[in-house]
């Protein structure tokens, strides 16, 4: 597995069709989740994506403190389903976190999680901070990683 970082700016169109239709596939089509997938953020963030044959498998956007929230942050974290159940996304999260250690030093993350995933998220250190939300029909926690 190879793991590849880059700005908006530096990512190939093809690399970046493949990094939204594998959140399309994911966030649209399996959780039927009929939202726009480009919300304007895109163009802020870094893009930490895993190739396994030279096809993108995994991909998570990297935001610096004061893009999404005051704290760093990740999110539209995602594995794809023919790759699920080998640790890739717990893979993809801590790699994800040595990158924002790199980049911005040891800072708080801040991350909107899925209900379900506060324990997967818990196993990095991450706690829930305020009340549950529902986005796009789907509750949510927001959830605080101190350094």
């Amino acid at each position: 597995m190879e793991w590849v970082l880059k700005k908006f700016q530096e990512l190939s169109v093809e690399e970046f069709h493949d990094i939204l239709k594998l959140r399309i596939s994911i966030f649209v089509v399996e959780q039927n989740c009929p939202y726009p997938e480009l919300d304007g953020k895109d163009r802020k963030a870094w893009h930490f994506f895993g190739l396994k044959d030279g096809k993108i498998i995994a991909n998570t956007r990297i935001f610096k403190p004061g893009d999404y929230y005051r704290e760093a942050s990740f999110g539209r974290v995602v594995v794809d389903a023919n790759y699920r159940g080998k640790k890739i996304g717990y893979q993809l999260v801590a790699k994800t976190l040595e990158q924002m250690e790199q980049l911005f030093g040891r800072v708080p993350v801040k991350i909107g999680a899925q209900r379900y995933l506060e324990d997967f998220y818990g196993s990095f250190g991450f706690k829930q901070v305020g009340e549950g939300y529902i986005e796009d029909g789907i509750p949510h926690i927001h959830m605080l990683l101190e350094p």
